[in-house]
């Protein structure tokens, strides 16, 4: 067995650990995790907290946030999923039977997880958004993708390396997307 089928054994065997251990509460809230409309208040929430601190250039950071979740959910669809065609747990059909499928399968293929690249990049952008406005915001905010992204594995649709490489993708868009935004901020105010 070769480096690259070890680390895949790896992840299959932690994906079932983890997904193998479900409750009818972890069943109702995990699935209510991965349903984006269910994060419509929190989101309504950020932007809330965006006027609050920005006033009227709240555009610009919608704007960026806008851009930032069509990246991430871009790259992660088209960049990776269709080009790694890594098959969903759910739809592997060597371990089909033995996983807990909480929800709708979703897609043949699964590398990367879309989940974690949006709420990562997101996380990034809104935690170096506020990193000196709001003490903790940057705990709490990764707490959220965090949860989100294991909301994936749980309910049967992502391996743990997908959900990681989504993670990482999400942070490196969120950050490069910042940079973009404080660019044109700097460059408006002076």
């Amino acid at each position: 067995m070769g480096f690259i089928d070890s680390i895949k054994d790896i992840d299959t065997q932690l994906f079932l650990f983890i997904n193998s251990k479900h409750t009818s509460f972890f069943d109702f809230l995990m699935y209510w995790a991965s349903n984006k409309f269910a994060w419509i208040p929190l989101y309504l929430f950020f932007a809330y907290l965006t006027f609050r601190h920005f006033g009227k250039r709240i555009w610009l950071v919608l704007l960026a946030a806008l851009l930032l979740i069509l990246l991430s959910d871009q790259l992660s669809n088209h960049l990776f999923k269709n080009n790694f065609l890594r098959y969903r747990p759910c739809h592997n059909l060597l371990i089909q039977a033995q996983i807990h499928l909480n929800g709708d399968c979703g897609g043949t293929y699964g590398f990367v997880s879309s989940h974690a690249a949006n709420t990562f990049a997101l996380a990034m952008f809104l935690c170096r958004l506020f990193y000196k406005r709001i003490k903790y915001f940057g705990v709490y905010i990764f707490m959220w993708a965090s949860f989100v992204s294991f909301s994936r594995i749980y309910n049967g649709v992502h391996y743990p390396a997908d959900v990681a490489v989504g993670a990482l993708l999400g942070m490196c868009i969120g950050a490069l997307v910042f940079n973009w935004y404080q660019n044109i901020n700097n460059r408006m105010i002076s």
